[in-house]
């Protein structure tokens, strides 16, 4: 988490001084909205940064106690998580995100200027939630057993809402089934499961990943089937149409696939359209649900039942 403290704002890092070391390390959210309240999630649950002078921690639950960060403290975050560059990170700022070294992802709202159906730039910023990326080691110990069987890792879906971790734990099981003996191709896309920067992996993947950084997991997935011989693609977050077609081409090419997804249940996954097709052809062999921030709810297998 300390490094976080480096993108933002004098008087944004200023406010969250005083957080004790153990709460500093649990934030997984700092939401800053122009001229409103700045919140702080821990463990699922928001807190207000304090506006004035405090004694111990600076985090609050009434409201009208909180510090509310304005336009320039928005701008000047801006500035350092850009690195006071937006042309370099003008193609992830088109979908609405800059991702910082070790995985944290920096969201981003306000006024957007489009040429051609697409976000080209942005006029005004007016909110960042960012989002701080956790190394859990050894999160998947429990789950690792009901997902691997004599012929390797079978395929398998982590489904969860957003914020509950299923990056966090994909992270995990990538790093344990490659130092255990797997090749593994990670297409990641946000760069929020590797956390590359300058295209070296800073989180801990294992010793037999090869990471695609940056490219759409879609294109990521053939390259990576094409190119590096893996055991295993992992992919985070799919959903798009191309990504269930190149998908396809994985699994018709024997390799295994590790992928999370969002929904509340196996079912509610199914709903997703573009992965209709191929979950109702029975292809994955097992389901996480995570029910609530790095709970595991339950290990289905590939007909929704809970082993």
């Amino acid at each position: 988490m300390e490094n976080i403290s480096a993108f933002l704002g004098s008087e944004v890092a200023r406010r969250l001084v005083g957080i004790s070391g153990r709460q500093f390390e649990k934030i997984s959210e700092i939401r800053l909205r122009v001229d409103k309240p700045m919140i702080v999630r821990i463990g699922g649950r928001d807190y207000f940064v304090v506006a004035d002078s405090f004694q111990g921690s600076p985090l609050v639950s009434v409201i009208d106690k909180a510090y509310r960060p304005n336009a320039e403290d928005i701008r000047e975050t801006m500035e350092r998580i850009s690195q006071y560059s937006f042309y370099a990170f003008e193609s992830e700022l088109s979908q609405g995100y800059i991702t910082l070294p070790k995985g944290h992802r920096v969201g981003v709202v306000g006024q957007a200027v489009l040429e051609d159906g697409a976000v080209r730039a942005w006029r005004y910023i007016s909110g960042l939630n960012i989002r701080v990326a956790h190394s859990v080691l050894g999160c998947a110990d429990d789950v690792l057993p009901q997902i691997l069987n004599a012929d390797g890792l079978m395929h398998t879906m982590i489904i969860s809402p957003p914020g509950f971790g299923k990056t966090t734990l994909l992270r995990d099981i990538v790093r344990q089934i490659s130092d255990g003996g797997l090749t593994v191709g990670l297409a990641d896309e946000r760069s929020e499961v590797a956390g590359c920067f300058r295209g070296v992996a800073q989180n801990d993947v294992g010793i037999r990943t090869d990471v695609l950084d940056g490219c759409p997991k879609a294109l990521a997935m053939v390259m990576l089937l094409r190119a590096m011989s893996p055991d295993v693609i992992a992919v985070d977050e799919l959903g798009g149409e191309a990504d269930a077609r190149s998908l396809d081409t994985v699994l018709n090419a024997g390799v295994k696939i590790l992928c999370t997804a969002h929904g509340n249940d196996v079912e509610d996954a199914m709903k997703n359209p573009a992965l209709t097709a191929v979950l109702g052809r029975g292809i994955f062999q097992r389901f996480i649900v995570l029910d609530k921030p790095t709970n595991v709810a339950g290990v289905f297998d590939g007909k929704g039942v809970k082993i």
